[in-house]
């Protein structure tokens, strides 16, 4: 291949470090096996210095929360010169940021759901919204800290102001939306297939279902009208153009088509760094379009630049 010697960034200092480790591992072997030289680095605080003595070609971003998507490394990558995969610094504070994504979103057109960011601890012993509605910390990923809150319960869970409570004081309280968990990878610009995914034994796509194996099955392609299928293709590609996302994205809906065949499709959030685990789903979508794993990740070593 190219023989470029790529740095495969993965860990990092965030929640999701054991989901990034996975990540990071399943990518640095299939980019060794297309030929490259790669050097596995598990980031820390002095990952400047690292880089700097390093020197790689291009930095294969596989860190996964706050730091490693947020437009924090980007900025570091960027310092040091050196290309790197997936969004750039805006679009990945962007992305990051679920307030603020889904401000830009609505603006673009795209269906989302009523939603209003508080502080934790004025939520108190009131409900800020009649349920159901779920809250979720503003900048996490990975269904970190998200709380669904059924109509039966007489007042916000007690975790929100608890001290084990450990995602930041500010938590978005969105509209709980009935129905389907879909989503739909994009890849330059380009969506790829729509996957529906059926939680097996949580009550929606957590922790567990995402990175377990057996926590969830996924259907693909999603067994839904083509008119469906095709809009969140399009809304997916449109999400990644206004949020200013480059390389591979992920955006997450959910679809309500218990009364119409037209439902209720809202889209939640995107992901600007996708995991690349074992059980991730955007690698999933790649492949059911003749794209293996090695081919995908090579592309996006290919893909890299600073300035994204």
């Amino acid at each position: 291949m190219s023989g470029k010697h790529v740095a495969v960034l993965m860990g990092g200092i965030s929640s999701e470090r054991p989901v990034s480790l996975s990540s990071g591992t399943a990518c640095a072997a299939a980019l060794e096996g297309q030929g490259y030289t790669v050097t596995r680095v598990d980031v820390g605080r002095d990952i400047s210095r690292v880089l700097e003595a390093l020197k790689p070609d291009v930095a294969f971003n596989a860190l996964h929360g706050p730091f490693g998507e947020d437009g924090t490394i980007q900025g570091v990558l960027e310092y040091l010169e050196i290309p790197y995969t997936h969004s750039g610094v805006l679009a990945s504070a962007l992305a990051m940021d679920k307030r603020q994504a889904k401000i830009v979103a609505a603006q673009a057109g795209i269906p989302v759901a009523e939603a209003v960011v508080m502080n934790r601890f004025d939520i108190g012993n009131t409900h800020p919204m009649a349920p159901p509605y779920v809250v979720k910390p503003v900048r996490e990923g990975s269904s970190f800290g998200v709380v669904i809150v059924r109509e039966d319960m007489a007042h916000p869970p007690q975790i929100l102001t608890s001290s084990e409570w450990r995602y930041g004081d500010l938590v978005m309280v969105e509209r709980y939306v009935a129905g389907r968990e879909l989503t739909c990878g994009v890849m330059d610009g380009r969506p790829l297939g729509v996957i529906e995914v059926v939680p097996l034994g949580h009550g929606f796509y957590d922790y567990d279902s995402k990175y377990v194996a057996g926590g969830s099955q996924h259907i693909l392609p999603a067994q839904i009208s083509p008119k469906i299928y095709q809009k969140i293709q399009s809304l997916a590609a449109e999400a990644h153009r206004v949020i200013g996302c480059r390389g591979v994205s992920r955006s997450d809906f959910r679809y309500d088509d218990r009364f119409s065949e037209d439902g209720d499709l809202i889209w939640l959030e995107l992901n600007n760094q996708p995991g690349m685990t074992p059980t991730s789903l955007v690698p999933e979508m790649a492949a059911h379009e003749g794209i293996a794993f090695g081919e995908f990740v090579s592309w996006m070593v290919e893909d890299a630049s600073c300035s994204r």
